[in-house]
């Protein structure tokens, strides 16, 4: 367990880190796809992607925490390896994403699939601020994140137009997003990430697609209010 609490801070450490030793990344290249798109609509604005300096922060505060107070719990020794996996293409993701968006996509994919396992490997009542929280908004991420990429790829590659990709996957990561918050009642951290990334696609279209701002507005306030219902019929306590 010490062992594997080590390589989770190893692989937190290249995670955070990878940013400062690769391209400035602020959405695909348009010009690596067939039917270039400057600003797609699936995208949210530029200051959502914020929410980065806090995941990185709190999952450091979990790899640090998990090896210095929990090498050896249970709990927290089986959320690593899947997290040890998503970090790890982590750190490679900016500089694939950067000339492969396909390749990207993929490894996004895979990301928000091991994230989500770790996730549903936590305690959501054991240190929950210190293991589940910091899972739930990083998997949060992805699973808008995720669909994002595969939304930019249906129009990149002129299978949907710009708005018929945004709206089927703003639908996609709605259904994912509420399936994964109803399994997952007691840390609402994961669907307030999400509509966190819906109200930056709302953002985004606000002024040029009504049609994309306002389904976005309609999936984020049902997101809310799923996390809300879900979280309060249990009765749970921050």
């Amino acid at each position: 367990m010490t062992l594997r609490a080590i390589f989770l801070i190893l692989a937190t450490l290249a995670f955070v880190l990878a940013p400062f030793f690769t391209p400035s990344f602020s959405g695909f290249d348009p010009s690596l796809f067939p039917v270039p798109i400057e600003n797609p609509a699936v995208q949210p604005a530029g200051y959502a992607f914020s929410i980065w300096s806090v995941i990185y922060i709190w999952l450091l505060i979990h790899a640090a925490y998990g090896f210095w107070k929990r090498a050896h719990s249970p709990d927290f020794d089986a959320v690593r390896l899947p997290l040890l996996v998503s970090l790890l293409l982590g750190s490679l993701w900016l500089a694939i994403a950067s000339s492969y968006p396909v390749i990207a996509t993929v490894v996004i994919l895979v990301m928000a699939a091991t994230a989500l396992a770790a996730y549903f490997h936590a305690d959501e009542f054991y240190d929950r601020w210190l293991l589940s929280a910091p899972l739930a908004i990083y998997a949060g991420w992805l699973s808008a994140a995720s669909s994002v990429s595969i939304g930019i790829l249906l129009a990149g590659y002129g299978v949907l137009t710009d708005t018929q990709s945004a709206l089927v996957m703003i639908c996609v990561v709605l259904a994912v997003a509420s399936l994964v918050q109803w399994l997952r009642p007691y840390m609402p951290v994961y669907g307030a990430t999400v509509v966190w990334a819906l109200i930056g696609i709302i953002v985004t279209n606000a002024q040029s697609n009504v049609l994309v701002a306002g389904t976005a507005a309609a999936a984020a306030a049902a997101m809310a209010a799923l996390t809300f219902y879900v979280w309060s019929k249990r009765r749970v306590t921050l």
